[in-house]
């Protein structure tokens, strides 16, 4: 297993992240998955003995009980293990069960603790932003579970471009302690995280941790044009997260994926991962499985290294559209690119 530097932090990541989303299986996330501590415990062995070092779960996750499985099954190995948590989704129907106050973010981080059985987090990510509650606040209270050493590092997640460097220009004004990284969508379904995200990234030395870096399933190999679903899969129809914004490029980057596959003779998701573990800025994707077999499956990334061919032909299918202002940059500023602008802009010069 690789492991990397997480931004301009000290700490070190493995390149795959365990996410637990499917751990406990309570209310609406039972629709994701229903590990139990027994197969959650199997999961976590496979994922530590791969050399995988990073565990990724969210007090949101079955209302908590995805952090008390997680804490049951690192129990005694805390030394081998960093935990990453999430804080700022509704816990309550309360008017201060949710968002980034200092009030809620206190008690959801001891909430966590508790349920986790451990005495810090390693990295602690506020979940979303929150345009309610003023910057300053959010950091601050970050900041002093640091101080306190209930924290070692923050991050953000699904944050725009303008919340997150706001959010390092607060931290930088005030002292407070900066975001090291950040957690996005991205995958070869879905790359709009290189208009911005990406970019500042690079230029702010963040890590970057991928969610659903197989779309959800869709990068799979199992949805393809004219075939059926497997028995038990959810149509494309009711994809909701992410959404899929154009269906015929979705299909046409998975025919690619297969090919690809079919010449490592590996697995359609393999190469998916594979593909952005060679993005500039990614540090680890977060995978989650139901079963044994998909995480063991997904593990196998980490070993696949795809030829600069096979990354153009992903490239090719997948690429964004340029937006404005980038296509105006490539076509008047594209003597002063620096190496952030040109994480996305290069391709097009």
């Amino acid at each position: 297993m690789e492991y990397r530097q997480l931004g301009r932090s000290g700490l070190r990541v493995s390149v795959l992240t365990m996410g637990t989303m499917t751990f406990g299986g309570r209310g609406v996330f039972g629709n994701v998955g229903n590990t139990g501590v027994d197969d959650a415990r199997r999961q976590v062995d496979r994922y530590l003995d791969a050399g995988g070092n990073l565990v990724d779960t969210a007090n949101v996750y079955s209302g908590g009980l995805s952090e008390e499985i997680v804490g049951q099954v690192l129990r005694g190995r805390w030394d081998r293990t960093l935990i990453a948590t999430k804080a700022r989704m509704a816990m309550g129907d309360g008017p201060n069960d949710a968002g980034l106050s200092r009030h809620h973010l206190v008690r959801e981080c001891e909430a966590s603790l508790r349920r986790l059985g451990t005495d810090h987090i390693d990295l602690y990510q506020v979940h979303e932003w929150d345009g309610l509650t003023p910057l300053e606040e959010t950091l601050a209270a970050l900041d002093d579970l640091v101080r306190a050493g209930k924290v070692r590092y923050v991050g953000a997640s699904n944050y725009s471009g303008w919340h997150l460097m706001k959010a390092l220009s607060v931290s930088e004004k005030h002292g407070y302690a900066r975001f090291v990284s950040q957690q996005i969508y991205y995958s070869l379904q879905a790359r709009e995280a290189e208009y911005e995200l990406v970019p500042i990234s690079l230029d702010q030395g963040l890590g970057v941790l991928v969610w659903s870096p197989l779309a959800g399933g869709l990068l799979s190999g199992k949805y393809r044009r004219g075939q059926q679903a497997p028995e038990g899969s959810r149509h494309l129809s009711d994809w909701d997260e992410p959404p899929v914004r154009d269906q015929d490029k979705l299909y046409d980057t998975v025919e690619e994926l297969v090919s690809i596959a079919e010449s490592h003779g590996v697995s359609p998701a393999q190469v998916a991962l594979a593909y952005l573990l060679g993005k500039p800025a990614v540090t680890s994707l977060v995978i989650g499985a139901r079963t044994e077999e998909q995480l063991a499956d997904n593990l196998g990334a980490a070993d696949l290294r795809l030829s600069e061919e096979d990354r153009k032909r992903l490239d090719a299918v997948s690429a964004p559209p340029l937006l404005y202002p980038y296509w105006h940059q490539v076509k008047t500023a594209s003597d002063r690119l620096g190496p952030a602008d040109l994480s996305l802009l290069g391709p097009h010069r």
